[in-house]
C-alpha cells in the first residue's frame, strides 16, 4: 500500500511587518525554500511533478498563479508544474493534505507542499478590491453578519469565559516558549536563512518579544471590542501580521529508498472539519477528535500538539475542550510570538512540529488550525 513520508522541510525565518523580508518578493521568497528543500535533500528538481503552494491574498505580487511562477524562480525545470491553494489560514496545511493524497493516490511520486505570505507587501484584505464576497443567500442565512476573526475571537472569550489576565498570560508564554527555542538553536536547523540584495542575511524569527509581563499588557486597549463591554483581544493576544514561506518534500517511502533518502515522517491520517462561520475559529476542536477517531490513536498517544495561535482564545477553548497536556502545546511558541505568514503558515507550523518530534524522539504529532469560514485541517505525523 502506498504512503506519504516527509523527507525534508525547510522554512524561512518569519518576517515581522515592514520587518526584514519586507524587501523580498513573495515569488522570490518562495523560490529561496523551494531551492534551498531540494539542495538540502539532494534531489533532482527534475523528479518533482508539481508544487502545491498555499497563498491566501492572491492579488498583485501573489497572483498569476505565484506556485508556477516561484518553481522558475527556484531554477526547477520547465516540465515542473505548481498550482496554488487557498483554504485561508491553513492553506498551505491544506497544500500537504492535497500533496499526500496525490502520492497515496499514485498520481505523484514526487511533489512539494509549503506556501507563503507576504503581508507587508499585499496587505490582508487586498484582494476585497472594496467587494464583499458574500452573496445575498450567505448574509440572508447568518443575518447579514459580516464574519470577523476578531469579533470571532471575543466570542469565543465569552462563551469559554477567558479573562484579558488568562489571554495575555497565553501570550507571554507564547513569547518565552519561542524565545527559550531560539536562544537553544532549536530552530536553526530548519531555517534557510535569507540574504538580502544589500548583502544582510536575515536568519532569526522577528517577531519575538522578550521580558513582557501581564501588568505590561494590560496597558494595550482592545482592539474589537470595548473593554467595558468585555473584550479581551489585544495586538498582544493575536498573531503577528508577517511575511514568510515554507516547503516540505513529500514522496512515498518506496521512492525514498530508492532515492537513498531517510523519511523524516509519515503523513498518518489528514482530516477536515467545519463549524460556526460567525464565531470561526472553533473548527479545531472538531477537527481534532475527528482526526484522532480516524486514526485509531488516542489523545495520549500524542507527544506534540501545534494549535495555531490566531488568538489566544483559539488554542485556549481548544485545551479546555480537548483535555490535552499543556505543556505538549506548541512547545516552541505559536503564531503569537513568532507570526502568521497567512499562506505559508500551515507548512511553518509542520517543519516546526516535525523537526520538534524529530530533536524529541515523539512518535506521533498533531497539527490543526483555524481558518477562514470556520474551517480547520488537523493532521498527524508519524515519526519514522
Amino acid at each position: 500500500m502506498r504512503d506519504a513520508v516527509i523527507v525534508e522541510a525547510v522554512r524561512t525565518p518569519v518576517g515581522k511587518r515592514n520587518g526584514g523580508l519586507s524587501g523580498v518578493h513573495p515569488t522570490d521568497l518562495s523560490a529561496h525554500v523551494l531551492a534551498t528543500l531540494v539542495a538540502r535533500a539532494g534531489v533532482d528538481p527534475a523528479l518533482v511533478e508539481d508544487v502545491i503552494w498555499g497563498c491566501v491574498g492572491q492579488v498583485g505580487e501573489q497572483t498569476f498563479d505565484i506556485a508556477r511562477n516561484a518553481a522558475l524562480g527556484a531554477g526547477f525545470p520547465e516540465t515542473v508544474t505548481g498550482v496554488t491553494v487557498d483554504r485561508q489560514c491553513g492553506s498551505s496545511q491544506q497544500a500537504v493534505h492535497f500533496a499526500a493524497a496525490g502520492v497515496v493516490a499514485g498520481q505523484y511520486d514526487v511533489v512539494i507542499a509549503g506556501g507563503v505570505e507576504s503581508m507587508s507587501r499585499v496587505p490582508m484584505g487586498t484582494s476585497l478590491m472594496g467587494q464583499i464576497p458574500f452573496g445575498e443567500r450567505y448574509l440572508a442565512r447568518y443575518n447579514n453578519v459580516f464574519p470577523d476573526q476578531g469579533i470571532g475571537a471575543e466570542l469565543i472569550a465569552a462563551k469559554w469565559g477567558f479573562s484579558r489576565t488568562q489571554c495575555d498570560e497565553f501570550s507571554i508564554g507564547s513569547h518565552e516558549k519561542a524565545a527559550a527555542a531560539q536562544d537553544d538553536g532549536r530552530f536553526d536547523a530548519q531555517i534557510a536563512p535569507v540574504t538580502l540584495a544589500d548583502g544582510t542575511v536575515i536568519s532569526k524569527d522577528e517577531g519575538i518579544r522578550r521580558g513582557g509581563t501581564v501588568e505590561g499588557l494590560a496597558n494595550l486597549k482592545t482592539v474589537f471590542k470595548k473593554v467595558e463591554e468585555g473584550g479581551v483581544i489585544t495586538a498582544a493576544n493575536s498573531s503577528q501580521i508577517s511575511d514568510g514561506s515554507a516547503a516540505l518534500l513529500i514522496m512515498t517511502s518506496e521512492k525514498a529508498a530508492e532515492l537513498g533518502l531517510t523519511p523524516l515522517a509519515r503523513i498518518h491520517t489528514a482530516v477536515l472539519a467545519g463549524a460556526d462561520p460567525i464565531m470561526m475559529l472553533t473548527a479545531p476542536i472538531p477537527a481534532t477528535q475527528k482526526v484522532l477517531a480516524r486514526s485509531g490513536l488516542k489523545l495520549d498517544d500524542i507527544g506534540a500538539f501545534e494549535v495555531n495561535e490566531a488568538f489566544a482564545p483559539v488554542p485556549l477553548a481548544w485545551l479546555a475542550d480537548i483535555g490535552a497536556d499543556v505543556k505538549a502545546l506548541n512547545p516552541n511558541g505559536g503564531a503569537i510570538a513568532l507570526g502568521h505568514p497567512l499562506g505559508g503558515s500551515g507548512a511553518r507550523i509542520m517543519t516546526t512540529l516535525v523537526n520538534h518530534m524529530r530533536d524529541n524522539g515523539i512518535r506521533y504529532g498533531l497539527q490543526t488550525m483555524c481558518e477562514g469560514g470556520g474551517q480547520a485541517n488537523a493532521t498527524i505525523l508519524e515519526l519514522l
